[in-house]
């Protein structure tokens, strides 16, 4: 056995432990994200337990749990800077509860590193995929709303989201509203979109679309969802054509 291949098992063992457990680094780690020690650590467990591990519960409960959470959390944040009408506020929302920025935020803390995969998930590049990132992001919330209540959920937000917050995330028109807008100020037909390519397995999928005006022309683009495919490639068209 090469040392490549046993440092693969070593870290199945660690990241797949039978007793309920966590590694030490993984409660470090947790304690250091939510200034607080872990106090029911099968809680934490489950919300870095992904679906092909084949344990017999994962984290999609506490996603559920926590994307509803972190959509009070900035709906209260953007509500309190008292400017922008609903449309602009619902913009904002979006952009900054989305999966991409779920899983940017979940990229910049290292969760990766920590989150139970299967094998055949990890070997498919698992712990970088924006969908699993975005998903465990929100699990984590869940996790903390559940351990500490909405107080301590709401400033963990406050926190990992600051830089993003106040980037003005959102704040800038949808690219596929922009190339709606520039169609019908060039008199063109709507932009059409179309599915050009899905590829890669469930937990890690991608998209390809591409998006055409009549009498111009055609771009494409890909991502983890269909409609981050469709806002890529619509942002494409105009970077080429606008």
């Amino acid at each position: 056995m090469d040392l490549v291949h046993f440092r693969a098992l070593a870290a199945d063992r660690e990241n797949l432990l039978s007793d309920g457990a966590l590694p030490p680094k993984t409660l470090r780690f947790l304690a250091a994200l939510t200034d607080a020690e872990p106090s029911d650590p099968a809680l934490w467990r489950e919300a870095l337990t992904h679906g092909s591990t084949g344990d017999a519960r994962d984290y999609q409960r506490l996603e559920f749990l926590g994307d509803r959470v972190l959509g009070l959390v900035i709906a209260e944040w953007l509500f309190e800077q008292g400017e922008d009408d609903e449309g602009r506020l619902s913009q904002r929302l979006n952009a900054l509860v989305s999966r991409s920025t779920c899983a940017a935020v979940a990229r910049e803390q290292g969760i990766g590193a920590h989150i139970r995969l299967g094998k055949q998930a990890r070997d498919d590049g698992g712990s970088e995929s924006d969908n699993i990132l975005g998903d465990v992001m929100e699990a984590l919330l869940g996790a903390q709303f559940v351990a500490c209540g909405f107080a301590a959920t709401r400033h963990l937000v406050r926190r990992l989201w600051a830089d993003t917050f106040a980037s003005g995330a959102g704040q800038a028109k949808h690219p596929k509203s922009a190339l709606q807008e520039w169609a019908a100020g060039n008199r063109r037909k709507a932009p059409e979109y179309r599915l050009v390519e899905r590829s890669g397995p469930d937990h890690a999928a991608r998209f390809t679309v591409a998006v055409a005006i009549k009498g111009i022309g055609e771009a494409e683009a890909e991502g983890a969802s269909k409609q981050e495919a469709e806002t890529a490639a619509a942002a494409e068209f105009l970077r080429r054509f606008g």
